[in-house]
């Protein structure tokens, strides 16, 4: 496998993270020594300027880059490269006095007041026009450094806004969407019901908070319109900064599993992934390998936005963070591991939020490299040194890429849809919760799954997990019909296949667009479980599942029955199915699961499905990971060790490039220990 080597420049792994010399500009004192202490704990890239409108361009044409160069001349000459960012994320005061129209407004219909961030509306032309100029400027004045290794556009993309300019926008949206046949989107929308049939697109409204929430379509293309507004703004961002410099690539930072917007629409537009990582490490609600288990399916979403470049864990907290519900510190030895799971499961970078804390305002005691004291010895700048020494003994891994051959389906307008139907049982839908619980438990078997979207190409995978697919399009269902007659093996579950793009149902029995015939089996009724209510699944291996929350009554055509509901009216009725096909020669499978069971309780089935597919598992002690990277020059074996007692991991043979020394049978990992085996 080819290797995609980020930033030559740099001969490995990017080490950094956001730094705000112009929060110091009165104290050349501390930038000074910002240098020598990036130096020594390792940083060599820094993102420059996210939040610099105002130092940039204290009044309307009124430009100040002589600082910001001096800075990139002074970190280049160090060794040290800037990803330059665009100051769109956050404006100075003279821009909304001047320009209100930019200011956003909310779903209540009232105009925001100038403050905190993204409070911007992504169609304001006055808005654009402003970003343009600014951007142009960065472009022109610093693209061709040779220190400027990358642009990063705004900052963690988000928010609505229901003004009048992107009203008007929606409505040529949908226009265009719906052929500018208006009787189309009624037909799509089944406005006939409660008599919200549309006359024409001028009708239409996004759905205000006191205003027209009821009509599906309406709430799901809102949604799907506001990534297509946010994609247009940044593409516009992208667009300007090419226009100057061609060459350098850009990326964008997102937010891993954010609701309010499609990653997968947008990620084309940019060269790299980047994502910002800060897990609620050391909770009262699960255990700390839990929490990494979770924090590795968003790295594994994020990887897979493009699957065969890494991607970059953009920042992180080095420290605590100042959001959180609760802001605990990191335990010792959890950054170190945390660092080293992002690069295990595909990250080029290792980046912070922040370099050095602020003396003031809302991120004040936000974690950081350096903290309050300025000093070189606290325990987080020894970690942070001691993550950038060890991200140079793994510079020979930096390029290579994850690759699975395994994948779960996770989509944002099936997600959105789910949010907004009026059945189940409001409380316990739980689409996200339900995928990455199922993800966890093939990464407890040693396999790192891809996050890709029902309508992606699924040739490269041999086992396919569509949790909940309760939307479906017609691309998607010819996707998991293909997939198994090609010898995959898939498995669905409880509400799949009920609605079309728009949230019609399909006539005809569930699942639609032909998954009937796929699973051999047809979907009658489902029943929602009150907290209290249980049923069970008698296996044909005599091991029983109990079911919780949603079980759905199957009539079975030609599938093999593989479970049964012990309870209930519908007791001895199938809830796990499987239909086999084979066709030239491959033998593929499809699975329906009808009920909700703990995760956990279906290993057995996941096992099943890997050993069909001839996936090897890997037996790991209980809170160990296991990442593969691939090269041209071989693999790199990742075993990190998420609890803190020592553990011993089996047939390991290689050598261990953390400590240097070779493996030959038996690897032991002391507490929240980890291991980089080089194999052939």
């Amino acid at each position: 496998m080819e290797k995609r080597i980020l930033f030559p420049k740099l001969g490995g792994f990017v080490h950094g993270g956001d730094y705000n010399p112009d929060q110091w500009l009165d104290r050349p004192d501390i930038l000074e020594e910002d240098v020598r202490l990036m130096k020594k704990a390792g940083i060599n890239s820094v993102t420059l300027g996210v939040f610099s409108w105002a130092a940039y361009e204290p009044a309307e044409g009124e430009f100040c880059f002589e600082w910001m160069e001096e800075i990139i001349d002074n970190l280049y000459k160090n060794g040290i490269y800037t990803v330059l960012s665009t100051p769109s994320g956050a404006r100075p005061a003279w821009l909304d006095e001047k320009y209100p129209e930019a200011m956003r407004v909310d779903n209540r219909g009232v105009r925001n007041h100038h403050g905190v961030r993204h409070n911007h509306c992504m169609t304001s032309p006055e808005y654009r026009a402003k970003v343009a100029v600014i951007d142009r400027r960065l472009a022109e004045r610093f693209g061709s450094h040779p220190g400027v290794i990358m642009y990063h556009i705004s900052n963690e993309f988000g928010g609505e806004c229901y003004c009048p300019h992107c009203i008007k926008k929606f409505r040529e949206y949908l226009g265009e969407k719906f052929d500018h046949d208006i009787e189309k989107l009624n037909k799509a929308w089944w406005t006939s019901f409660w008599s919200h049939h549309y006359n024409s697109f001028e009708q239409i409204e996004p759905p205000f908070a006191n205003g027209e929430v009821s009509v599906m379509g309406l709430n799901l293309e809102w949604r799907r319109f506001t990534t297509w507004s946010t994609d247009d703004f940044m593409r516009f961002e992208i667009d300007t900064l090419r226009s100057v410099t061609p060459e350098v690539p850009v990326t964008a930072n997102f937010m891993q599993m954010f609701g309010g917007l499609d990653y997968r629409r947008m990620a084309p537009h940019i060269d790299v992934v980047s994502w910002d990582n800060y897990p609620t490490f050391h909770n009262d609600k699960e255990t700390l390998p839990e929490t990494f288990a979770e924090t590795a399916f968003h790295h594994a979403m994020m990887r897979s936005l493009k699957r065969d470049v890494p991607f970059m864990m953009m920042e992180s907290a080095p420290g605590l963070v100042n959001w959180h519900r609760v802001n605990k510190l990191k335990r010792p030895g959890i950054h170190r591991l945390a660092c080293l799971q992002a690069v295990a499961s595909g990250s080029d970078s290792v980046q912070y939020f922040q370099w050095r804390k602020g003396r003031g305002s809302y991120e004040q005691f936000h974690g950081a490299v350096v903290d309050h004291s300025g000093a070189d010895d606290t325990r987080v700048f020894r970690e942070v040194a001691e993550v950038g020494e060890l991200l140079k003994r793994l510079a020979p891994a930096a390029g290579t890429t994850v690759q699975s051959r395994a994948a779960i389906l996770f989509d944002w307008d099936n997600r959105w849809a789910i949010w907004d139907v009026k059945a189940l049982a409001q409380e316990t839908k739980n689409y996200e919760k339900v995928c990455v619980d199922i993800w966890k438990e093939f990464l407890k078997l040693g396999i790192d799954m891809d996050v890709v979207g029902s309508d992606e190409n699924l040739n490269r995978y041999g086992v396919v997990v569509a949790p909940m697919l309760y939307m479906l399009s017609p691309r998607a269902a010819a996707n998991l019909k293909s997939f198994v007659e090609r010898g995959g093996q898939l498995l669905a579950t409880y509400f799949t296949g009920y609605v079309d793009e728009n949230q019609l149902c399909f006539q005809g029995g569930f699942p639609g667009e032909g998954l009937k015939e796929l699973f051999g089996i047809v979907s009658e009724e489902i029943d929602s479980f009150y907290p209290s209510d249980r049923n069970g699944v008698a296996l044909k291996d005599g091991s029983r599942w109990e079911v919780r929350d949603y079980a759905e009554i199957l009539k079975v055509a030609d599938a093999e029955v593989l479970g049964v509901y012990t309870d209930d009216f519908y007791a001895g009725g199938a809830a796990l199915t499987c239909k086999r096909t084979e066709k030239e020669g491959l033998r593929g499978a499809a699975y329906y699961m009808a009920a909700r069971t703990e995760a956990s309780a279906m290993r057995p089935l996941f096992e099943r499905l890997l050993a069909d597919a001839g996936i090897a598992v890997k037996r790991l002690p209980e809170g160990v990971e296991y990442h593969v990277r691939t090269g041209e020059e071989g693999v790199y074996e990742f075993y990190l060790n998420c609890t803190p007692e020592p553990v011993t991991v089996e047939d390991v043979k290689g050598v261990d490039l953390v400590t240097g020394n070779a493996v030959g049978g038996s690897l032991e990992l002391g507490g929240y220990g980890a291991a980089v085996i080089k194999g052939a």
